[in-house]
């Protein structure tokens, strides 16, 4: 069959590094492809190539017998591509009719038609299931919602060819199924989707074929999915087999180095209390919207708590960022991009920049020993980088994520670590890696909190799991007792159980 969309011979490099090297393959109409890849392979510049958002250096793209070349993403979205960036591109104050119809709002004699456009923008919406309102702010959105609006802007334009990055990340199980009704019903009606993913069972249960991606070259291609394995694919990925990717290791468990008692605030009105002992990983598991990284962000003091308490090895602890972190107490946040990293600076200055009260006598910046600080934790956690004076955003995900972990591991006090999707737009190989960084923490007597949506990630690295639904903890499993069907069951809220049973009833 002919490719519609055709990589030929496509390089990309950057200061310190060659991203791409002649990236050749092509993808037929009506195909979802796989782009496969560690973080830094080199999937996301090729993803931005054909989005308009940079050029390539040598090579060339097709749509179709026409040769193209886009100098903005305004050029590419006019010839026909859309693209889903696994860091999303929304105004965060204006609405979601608003993000949708950005750059085509109707209008009457130059007076935008705020109920047409509202109309339009809920015509989207509908196609994908997402039930969310048009009149609301994007900041006042949960990350799930905002990537659902973000794939409703790319359907909006009737693209020919449509890329997805990483867009489940960020989904519950009940969205992604919606997602993948939708690209079923795309791929029938001709489109070419590219769908990059980490999650290898996505790649098989919805791709036709695919192309993995291993240090700015391909590494493989596959035009049918029946012709290669899930190891073969992660192997061809890392360079390296991967039997066991959790790689759990059992840790005596010390006495409780963290507990929350009844605490609450505007976004998570339901009182909650845990505790989490020295060695302790414990997980925190739910839907989205169900107040995980609400709970984790009162914890941590981000957010403003009305009521409770927390304590660490018996001595209570302010809630406030600052005081949180002279206490040991630090947070990973799930949007690396919003929250966590600092853009436009070094790698080195992420690091550094919460530790550098530690060496800055009289208030007095030391370079010497900061580089010294960088270059230390750059090594430790195998951030790969160029240099510690890269900008931070040149990273990859999992690279970024490193490095955020680097910044906490630096501070010469910590005792509890709390981890918001610690691995999320991350490959297989930097999971693993991150994965074994957090058991070498818990070993030494950190304790240690998990929030993840992807509930094998949680069984797979948790010592203990804590259920959220509905902004309550609603129940506990211990590590004996995990099961994939009764944790799902315990997430989901009352009224969609009783739902399920009176339609298998019926």
């Amino acid at each position: 069959m002919t490719a519609f969309l055709r990589f030929a011979d496509i390089s990309k490099g950057f200061p310190g590094v060659q991203a791409l090297s002649e990236i050749t393959f092509g993808v037929a109409q009506g195909k979802v492809h796989g782009l496969l890849g560690e973080n830094g392979a080199g999937k996301s510049t090729l993803i931005k190539i054909l989005g308009g958002d940079i050029s390539a250096d040598a090579g060339a793209l097709f749509l179709g017998d026409q040769q193209c070349r886009f100098g903005s993403v305004h050029e590419a979205m006019n010839a026909g591509v859309a693209v889903v960036h696994q860091e999303l591109q929304l105004v965060p104050e204006l609405t979601v009719g608003e993000n949708l119809t950005l750059g085509r709002f109707p209008n009457r004699a130059g007076v935008i038609a705020f109920n047409a456009l509202h109309a339009r923008a809920a015509a989207a919406l509908a196609e994908i299931g997402g039930g969310i309102d048009t009149r609301a702010k994007i900041v006042d959105l949960s990350l799930g919602q905002r990537q659902m609006v973000e794939i409703a802007k790319a359907i909006m334009f009737d693209a020919r060819v449509i890329a997805l990055d990483e867009p489940t990340s960020s989904l519950s199980a009940a969205e992604s199924d919606v997602l993948f009704g939708l690209i079923d019903r795309l791929r029938k009606q001709g489109k070419v989707i590219l769908y990059v993913s980490h999650r290898l069972d996505e790649v098989f249960r919805i791709c036709d074929g695919a192309t993995v991606l291993r240090d700015g070259r391909v590494a493989a291609h596959f035009d049918a999915m029946a012709d290669v394995t899930r190891d073969q694919i992660v192997q061809h990925m890392v360079g390296r087999e991967i039997r066991d990717i959790w790689g759990w290791r059992p840790r005596d468990l010390g006495a409780v180095r963290l507990r929350v008692e009844g605490l609450a605030g505007p976004r998570l009105p339901n009182p909650a209390s845990f505790a989490i002992r020295s060695a302790e990983i414990l997980g925190f598991f739910g839907l989205v919207g169900a107040g995980r990284s609400e709970l984790f962000r009162l914890v941590y003091g981000a957010d403003a708590a009305d009521r409770g308490s927390s304590a660490i090895d018996g001595e209570a602890v302010e809630k406030r960022p600052d005081r949180s972190i002279e206490a040991g107490l630090v947070m990973c946040p799930e949007d690396r991009k919003a929250d966590g990293i600092v853009q436009g600076r070094s790698v080195g200055e992420n690091i550094v920049i919460s530790t550098r009260r530690h060496f800055s006598p009289y208030g007095l910046i030391s370079p010497r020993r900061e580089a010294s600080v960088a270059d230390e934790f750059i090594a430790r956690l195998r951030v790969r980088t160029p240099s510690r004076n890269q900008d931070i955003v040149n990273l990859s995900g999992g690279n970024q994520q490193k490095t955020i972990l680097a910044r906490w591991l630096a501070e010469p006090y910590l005792r509890v670590l709390l981890v918001d999707e610690p691995t999320r737009g991350i490959d297989v190989g930097a999971k693993s890696e991150i994965y074994s960084i957090l058991y070498d923490l818990a070993e030494k007597g950190l304790a240690i909190g998990v929030v993840s949506s992807d509930l094998p990630e949680a069984m797979g690295i948790c010592d203990r799991i804590l259920v959220m639904c509905e902004g309550r903890i609603v129940k506990e499993f211990l590590r004996a007792q995990f099961n994939e069907s009764a944790i799902l069951a315990a997430a989901l809220p009352v009224r969609e159980v009783e739902a399920a049973a009176r339609e298998f009833a019926g």
